[in-house]
C-alpha cells in the first residue's frame, strides 16, 4: 500500500511558493497500477491535517485507520505540523506504538543524487534523457487533441493539436522534442513542437505533435506523449518552403532518436 497527499501540502500552505506538478493525480494512479501496487490511498490534505501533530497523524491515521505494520520512507521526510517530525520520530514512534520503519537512503544517478528539484531543473533545461534516468520512464504529458488551423496539414506535415487534460503539470522548455505517443492503446513515433510559432503573425502558443506513418481522424481522442529528446530551439523562417523542409528534417530526426532509444532497451 502506498500513502499520499493530494494536492501537495505546499499548494495548501503557500500556494504561492507551489510549483507544478510533475506527476498529475491521474498518471500517478496508472504508473502505480502498472507497477503491481495493490493500494494506493490519497490523503486529502487540507489545513486541518495541516495542524496534527507528528504522534497524532501516525496514530489516528497510520495506526488505528490504515493498521500500518511496516513503513518505508524517504530519508529527509518530514510531517507533521511544520514539519516537526521526521525518520528519527517515526522510529520512536513504531517501538511505541508496534510498527517497523525502513529508511530509503539517498539513490544517486550519474554522480548526483535524485531529487524533485533536481527532475524539475532538467525538465525545464529540456534535459529529458536525464528526466529519464531519473524517473525510470519517459516524462509525459497527456491531452485532447482539438482542432487547430490545420497549417500543418496545408504545409503536408498534419499535427494533433492538444489541449492539456491538466494545465498544473510541468512543462518542459520550449522547442522541438522526438516523443513517442499513445494513441488508442497504440504507439506511434512523432515530432512535437512546443511553444511559439514565430513563422507566422498572429498565431498563439501550441502543443501540437506530429505523428509519424499515422493518417487517422483523431479530434476528440486523449493522447499520452512521452519526451524522448529535445531537437531544436523554435526558430523563426523567412517563408513557408524553408520551414517545410525544416519539418522534413524534424520528423526523420524523431524517428531516428525513437528508433536509436528502442534498440538501446
Amino acid at each position: 500500500m502506498l500513502v499520499t497527499f493530494e494536492p501537495h501540502p505546499l499548494k495548501v500552505l503557500r500556494p504561492e511558493l507551489a510549483t507544478q506538478s510533475l506527476t498529475t493525480p491521474v498518471e500517478k494512479k496508472e504508473i502505480l497500477a502498472e507497477s503491481g501496487l495493490d493500494y494506493a490511498v490519497f490523503i486529502a490534505f487540507n489545513k486541518v491535517l495541516s495542524k496534527y501533530q507528528p504522534r497524532q497523524f501516525v496514530k489516528e491515521i497510520l495506526v488505528e485507520r490504515l493498521h500500518v505494520q511496516e513503513l518505508v520512507i524517504g530519508h529527509d521526510h518530514g510531517f507533521g505540523r511544520d514539519r516537526s517530525g521526521n525518520v528519527d520520530t517515526l522510529r520512536e514512534l513504531g517501538e511505541e506504538l508496534g510498527f517497523q520503519v525502513d529508511v530509503v537512503e539517498p539513490v544517486e544517478v550519474g554522480g548526483a543524487v535524485v531529487s524533485s528539484t533536481r527532475i524539475r531543473n532538467a525538465v525545464n533545461a529540456g534535459r529529458m534523457d536525464e528526466v529519464e534516468l531519473c524517473l525510470g520512464r519517459l516524462y509525459s504529458i497527456s491531452g485532447t487533441v482539438v482542432y487547430g488551423e490545420q497549417r500543418g496539414r496545408n504545409l503536408g506535415y498534419p499535427t494533433a493539436n492538444l489541449s492539456l487534460s491538466d494545465e498544473d503539470k510541468l512543462m518542459p522548455r520550449p522547442g522541438i522534442y522526438a516523443v513517442q505517443c499513445r494513441v488508442d492503446g497504440e504507439r506511434y513515433s512523432g515530432a512535437l513542437h512546443l511553444g511559439p510559432r514565430p513563422t507566422f503573425k498572429g498565431l498563439s502558443s501550441s502543443i501540437e505533435v506530429h505523428l509519424l506513418d499515422f493518417d487517422r481522424d483523431i479530434y476528440g481522442s486523449e493522447v499520452a506523449v512521452e519526451f524522448v529528446k529535445f531537437l531544436r530551439e523554435i526558430v523563426p523562417f523567412d517563408s513557408p518552403q524553408q520551414l517545410i523542409a525544416q519539418m522534413g528534417k524534424d520528423a526523420e530526426a524523431a524517428r531516428r532518436t525513437v528508433d536509436e532509444r528502442a534498440r538501446s532497451l
